[in-house]
């Protein structure tokens, strides 16, 4: 739902200045940047942006972690020697582990898929290695018929088999009751991370992004879809009359 002003953002029309200039607006010394899009966020919510950088300036939860964040994302590079070109050096689980330590996060609770079990385990002694405790909630936790949510057998993946249900919630749950410091979803289906995040007390990142079909790159669609994923810019994903039919 938009509010106000109709014309929808659209900070990816920016891309066609980065690929001419190198830089955008908001990447951009103030005496020499290119102008501002038309529907440039920084002018319709300048606002909201003042008020986030002054949360920011303060001492609460959140502006300690966007700090500690920003921390993080500079020791994610490295200098190459007589460039002004950097290296990034650390992965997506080393940046993980560093932000946990910086905030002095130690409990850990993994909400993972029960089809990234083995994946988890690796996980696991990843961080009990780097001196964090994992406490890792599979999504199949409580095995309950998808029959019981009111789902009929057609909508199993395997019809008249028993199939368990996903419960995002209670994983959720569990790391509350656990007093996990902070949550990392590993391959949770599309929802299901939208309600682990919810009732999550605890702050919440992904390590995994559940893509069955790419090896859990859903990235690869975006680089390959002039080609392979086209499909995507020319039929719908699912039909008008199935979204009728199973909403």
């Amino acid at each position: 739902m938009t509010h106000g002003d109709e014309t929808p953002l659209s900070c990816s029309k920016c891309s066609a200045v980065w690929q001419k200039c190198g830089t955008t607006n908001c990447w951009s010394n103030p005496a020499s940047r290119p102008p501002k899009p038309g529907n440039c966020p920084s002018e319709r919510f300048s606002d909201i942006i003042a008020a986030a950088v002054a949360e920011f300036k303060g001492e609460s939860e959140d502006a300690r972690l966007a700090r500690v964040a920003a921390q993080v994302e500079g020791l994610c590079y490295q200098p190459v020697p007589g460039s002004d070109a950097v290296n990034a050096r650390w992965t997506r689980v080393e940046d993980t582990v560093a932000l946990a330590r910086l905030m002095g996060w130690k409990k850990i609770g993994i909400a993972t898929c029960i089809g990234l079990l083995a994946e988890t385990e690796q996980l696991c002694a990843i961080l009990s290695a780097q001196g964090l405790e994992p406490q890792s909630v599979c999504c199949k936790a409580g095995s309950i018929d998808k029959l019981e949510l009111g789902l009929a057998e057609k909508d199993k993946v395997r019809p008249g088999t028993f199939e368990p249900a996903c419960n995002p919630i209670a994983q959720a749950e569990i790391c509350n009751r656990l007093g996990t410091d902070m949550n990392v979803i590993v391959g949770l289906c599309v929802g299901h991370d939208m309600l682990f995040a919810k009732h999550s007390q605890a702050p919440v990142t992904t390590l995994v992004c559940k893509d069955r079909v790419t090896g859990h790159n859903p990235a690869a669609v975006l680089y390959g879809q002039n080609f392979y994923y086209k499909r995507l810019q020319k039929q719908p994903v699912i039909s008008d009359s199935d979204t009728t039919e199973r909403g």
